[in-house]
């Protein structure tokens, strides 16, 4: 079985929509990618930091969904990163109201022996210094490297972050994103750029508007399913970079067109993740709900293009 290990924060969260609010839910950007993978036939690994008041309850659905724990570790004495939002209400844009990192201040990742040969890794977004650590600390290289990364990172480490990037197969950000770390305002002009800096794909999320993928002269639209209600978007990208991510460690094949087919898988998984308030979606899903869905979005894809 295939190997994917990913690397990101365990986190509580407190999260205010137009539609409910809540004061402490699970959250940070590895659990909803491992909740995600947990739906393909790969072995799943994390490595992250957590506090003393990290409930066990959370750890044990984790390990309910064979997730391997080894990489996290946990500071008895410490507090467990916290982030605070609320969503205007067309829930494209949110506040940030409160970010403590606390033990990931001095985060020092350790990659469990079991998973340094990992075909696939995906680098959440944390400081480049980590995931470069990450990279160095692999047995070999793997099949496929994955970076997610932020404006912050862009603006406040660019040159740890374009070394990073001269070491990656794939970054995955957003048009903003693509657009700071490119200098350009046309999407296209900016994917020519970022590409020249190491990545061989580049996905752009557009959020509610799908995901483009450019890889040399090619490019790929991934709608969004539309939705009649999103309850909350809080962790719909990282969902979407566990689930494109496994399902390339589970095919075992990198090429533009399993990319296309994996960019439809994360997006699949992603329009769960925003029924429920945290994870709470990702939790109960089962597998029969995703292979329906994935109907759907093969009629939403397809069609028929007549040529004379």
């Amino acid at each position: 079985m295939s190997k994917l290990l990913a690397v990101g924060t365990l986190a509580y969260d407190a999260i205010e929509t137009p539609f409910d609010r809540t004061e402490k839910t699970l959250g940070g950007s590895v659990s909803y990618i491992a909740l995600a993978a947990s739906h393909f036939n790969v072995e799943v690994g994390i490595v992250s930091v957590i506090g003393g008041d990290f409930e066990e309850k959370h750890l044990d659905l984790l390990r309910s969904k064979n997730i391997y724990l080894d990489g996290v570790e946990q500071i008895p004495d410490g507090k467990t990163f916290f982030w605070s939002g609320k969503y205007h209400n067309d829930m494209n844009s949110r506040d940030t109201l409160l970010t403590e990192l606390n033990t990931l201040a001095d985060f020092n990742p350790k990659v469990p022996d079991h998973f340094k040969d990992a075909e696939v890794l995906l680098l959440g977004n944390l400081h480049p210094s980590i995931q470069m650590s990450v990279l160095d600390q692999m047995e070999k290289r793997p099949n496929l490297v994955i970076l997610d990364t932020m404006n912050y990172w862009m603006e406040h480490t660019p040159n740890q972050l374009d070394a990073v990037l001269e070491r990656i197969d794939v970054l995955a950000i957003n048009d903003e994103e693509a657009r700071l770390l490119s200098g350009e305002y046309s999407l296209v002009k900016a994917a020519k750029k970022i590409l020249t800096k190491g990545p061989k794909y580049l996905v752009i999320k557009k959020g509610e508007h799908g995901a483009l993928l450019f890889h040399e002269d090619h490019v790929f639209f991934a709608p969004a399913l539309p939705l009649e209600e999103v309850y909350d978007p809080t962790g719909a990208g990282d969902t979407f970079a566990g689930g494109l991510s496994a399902y390339l460690a589970e095919s075992r094949h990198i090429s533009f067109d399993r990319l296309k087919s994996a960019l439809i898988h994360g997006a699949n998984l992603a329009s769960f993740c925003v029924e429920e308030l945290g994870t709470g979606r990702m939790e109960n899903l089962t597998r029969d709900e995703i292979a329906s869905r994935l109907e759907v979005f093969r009629t939403l894809t397809q069609c028929v293009i007549e040529l004379d």
